[in-house]
């Protein structure tokens, strides 16, 4: 398996955006207060800002993922095609409870980030963006890998400064 390693974001750029595209949702994984795994499905979109990739979480403010990320933010989002192509995001995730944030993911969702990925939020926050009930995570990547199921080259994103 054929290991490529870079620090700029832009070169797997088209690639990241292509296989989320393609696979749409992910799984997220948390960790609870004893360290086990806790995994659920999930579509977050993604944008880029300042040359690196940010994600965005449209959700409801659970109790257990309230508590997994007091205890730790790190998490993993992984995307999985039946081709084998593969998406491993590690990241914090952050609740974004500022009015601008909320608005912000909203719109992302209605426009699609990437294009073509995204739904309207209404479908579960009539409220708007405004709606008590709809709460947003920022995903901040420190370290991305692609594997390319075809012959399983790997592409691993870490920037200098993570």
């Amino acid at each position: 398996m054929a290991l490529t390693r870079v620090s700029a974001f832009a070169d797997l750029h088209d690639t990241f955006f292509d296989y989320v595209r393609d696979i749409t949702y992910a799984t997220m994984i948390t960790v609870d207060r004893k360290g086990r795994p806790r995994a659920r499905v999930l579509l977050p979109v993604w944008e880029v800002v300042d040359g690196r990739p940010v994600g965005w979480l449209a959700t409801y403010r659970t109790r257990v993922r309230t508590a997994h990320l007091a205890h730790s933010p790190h998490t993993t989002y992984s995307y999985w095609s039946p081709r084998q192509n593969t998406v491993h995001i590690d990241s914090r995730s952050l609740w974004a409870d500022d009015a601008a944030s909320r608005r912000h993911a909203w719109n992302l969702y209605v426009a699609g980030g990437p294009p073509g990925m995204g739904y309207d939020p209404a479908r579960y926050w009539r409220g708007g963006w405004d709606d008590p009930e709809y709460h947003v995570l920022r995903i901040e990547p420190w370290r991305i890998q692609l594997v390319r199921g075809s012959d399983l080259h790997s592409t691993v994103w870490q920037p200098d400064t993570a």
